[in-house]
């Protein structure tokens, strides 16, 4: 189960997931093999390490970590959404953070 910011609890949904990095990797070179690998390394991870249930903060983060080794403008992309920045100065504090 998935806990979201509210304290709402849902299943994990793979397909969600698959579709929020695909939309940061759009137009970028990986094929759906490379990032349905990346989902199920953030799967395997979040089975490993949590018993039931999983903050939707964690899975944001794990996933972010693993873009940032994929690739910077996914990863950039991937954090904008998942962020939900709501300026630009927030955007570049984010920016400033991952070129260090």
């Amino acid at each position: 189960m998935v806990v979201k910011k509210d304290g709402r609890r849902e299943p994990f949904e793979r397909e969600k997931l698959i579709k929020g990095i695909m939309v940061a990797c759009e137009k970028r070179p990986f094929s759906v093999k490379r990032i349905e690998k990346l989902v199920d390394d953030i799967e395997r991870y979040l089975e490993r390490k949590h018993d039931r249930e999983v903050a939707s903060r964690d899975i944001g983060e794990l996933a972010m970590h693993k873009l940032h080794e994929l690739d910077e403008i996914a990863y950039v992309r991937f954090a904008s959404v998942y962020r939900q920045f709501r300026d630009v100065g927030q955007f570049m504090k984010e920016l400033k953070r991952f070129l260090k």
